[in-house]
């Protein structure tokens, strides 16, 4: 019934909920009909402007002491405080500390609460020394100890509001913070989301920071090289340990059959080994087959002479067969023997003819580029090729956690390297600071461009899921101490302006 009453009461309820009508533009919601409230206790006694500016103040000074400065008011100061000091979850037990700043709020209200009694007495004694014709001076002290008391009564009654109604009276625009909490929320969310998740802020700030220097100079020390070697090798062991074998090879086996199907690799092999041509590397694989092959026609000179003699017509006697096979082996053997020890055989020079040919063809005949695709594609739909794909992931992983392990590793040691590399000239090279800030900025500010509304609404929901009653009593327990010195120093303060106000008077009516 209260919220729906303060909804009711205009413009100056609302200013007073948002946080921005907060008194004299500079304090703490509350503050806004505190004034009045002084204004009309002040004018019984003749003090009424120096009263209400100085509620006015109080109040002021409350939201300052609540959020700090900077905040719209004393409202989203005080849910800045406490939403820091909660931290948010709407976990709200009291321990042992809160009890002790409970215990400490006590006694500062009496004490600030016996500086208004000291007034009160004061200007009770004065009064009976005046009427009892005591002199002039009782006068003086009346007027001090008056206006001490009006500045004790509006500072209680603007602190007082801020966390219930004062005497339990439903007076408007009191009780802020149980009242007007959600309210509180949205606005201190709005707050957050404008002047701290915008991108000119943000981007200002990384740049202030200088990440790119400070990060530079961190990763060129080799003890820190070292923990980010560590820790990347453990977050790498566990991908791959987590990683299901058979997803990632049937993964690798897609992506290496679906990019050589869409590739086509008849030119590439064509340049590929007219270049092994023209530079003369095929001449060692020549030389290779042909001392190989020498070697196998001098073991299996019966399988050749056999093959020879088997082939004959049968009609030929034997003894011819037999003649025929020894001189065709004989001949390949003499041909082979010389292939070997003849760079300039004419046999290789044809083989180079063919090759480089070949290579040509490779790259411009279509016919032979279209029937290297179908040998492609059969070689790649062979079960035996898939497998050998897919069980490449096993090596690789093998290999990678192994290196991963070893502090020693090539992997490792490289790895390192290149990370004292890049930290030395990332603390000495202003282009490349400026690059990686320019990255570090733009990921940043896509981050905040693009969920600041999640953001802001965290702040919104977690605020809304306080209690109202328990957010008030925590808050107070935080901060309640430091505004009971406001409800003190608008005693001194408006004793000594009463006094004051009430010298400037005689002195002027004479």
């Amino acid at each position: 019934m209260d919220v729906v009453r303060e909804k009711r009461d205009g413009a100056t309820g609302s200013e007073a909920a948002d946080g921005t009508g907060g008194a004299a533009g500079s304090g703490g919601a509350g503050g806004a009909d505190a004034p009045r409230a002084t204004e009309a206790a002040g004018a019984a006694s003749g003090l009424h402007e120096t009263a209400g500016a100085r509620a006015a103040d109080a109040t002021g000074a409350a939201g300052a002491v609540v959020g700090g400065a900077g905040a719209p008011g004393a409202v989203s100061g005080v849910a800045g405080t406490g939403g820091a000091r909660l931290g948010g979850g709407g976990g709200f037990a009291f321990g042992p500390a809160d009890e002790e700043r409970r215990r400490g709020v006590r006694r500062m209200k009496l004490i600030a609460t016996g500086f208004l009694l000291v007034a009160t007495a004061v200007y009770g004694l004065a009064k009976w020394a005046g009427a009892s014709g005591a002199g002039a001076w009782t006068g003086y002290v009346a007027a001090a100890a008056e206006a001490g008391m009006v500045g004790a009564l509006a500072d209680w009654f603007a602190v007082t509001a801020l966390f219930k109604r004062p005497l339990g009276l439903p007076i408007p625009h009191t009780a802020i913070i149980p009242t007007k909490k959600d309210v509180l929320g949205r606005s201190l969310g709005e707050f957050v989301g404008e002047n701290f998740l915008s991108e000119p802020v943000v981007r200002a700030r990384l740049r202030a920071v200088g990440i790119g220097r400070r990060l530079g100079h961190w990763l060129a020390d080799p003890e820190h090289a070292d923990r980010v070697m560590e820790q990347a090798a453990a977050a790498l062991r566990g991908a791959l340990t987590v990683l299901r074998d058979s997803d990632v090879q049937a993964v690798v086996g897609e992506a290496i059959t679906r990019r050589a199907d869409a590739m086509e690799v008849a030119p590439g092999l064509g340049r590929m080994l007219e270049r092994v041509v023209t530079d003369g590397g095929h001449r060692r694989v020549v030389d290779l087959v042909c001392a190989r092959g020498y070697d196998w026609l001098v073991t299996h000179g019966d399988s050749v002479m056999a093959a020879v003699q088997g082939g004959a017509p049968g009609w030929t006697p034997r003894f011819v067969d037999r003649r025929v096979g020894e001189r065709v082996y004989k001949e390949l053997v003499r041909f082979v023997s010389e292939m070997r020890d003849m760079p300039e055989h004419p046999a290789r020079a044809a083989l180079d003819r063919f090759l480089d040919d070949f290579a040509g063809e490779l790259q411009s005949d279509q016919d032979t580029r279209e029937r290297v695709e179908r040998l492609k594609r059969d070689v790649l739909a062979r079960g035996e090729v898939q497998d050998l794909i897919e069980s490449t992931w096993n090596a690789v992983r093998s290999m990678v956690v192994a290196a991963a392990e070893d502090d020693h590793s090539e992997l490792r040691l490289r790895a390192r390297a290149s990370l004292l590399s890049l930290g030395t000239r990332m603390a000495s090279d202003e282009r490349l600071q400026a690059k990686v800030d320019g990255w570090l900025e733009d990921a940043a500010t896509y981050v905040v461009t693009t969920y600041r509304d999640e953001i802001t609404l965290l702040i919104t929901d977690t605020v809304a899921s306080w209690d109202a009653d328990q957010t008030s009593r925590k808050i107070e327990a935080h901060v309640g101490r430091d505004l009971q010195f406001i409800r003190i120093n608008g005693t001194v303060v408006g004793a000594l302006a009463g006094l004051v106000i009430y010298t400037v008077s005689r002195l002027v009516g004479g």
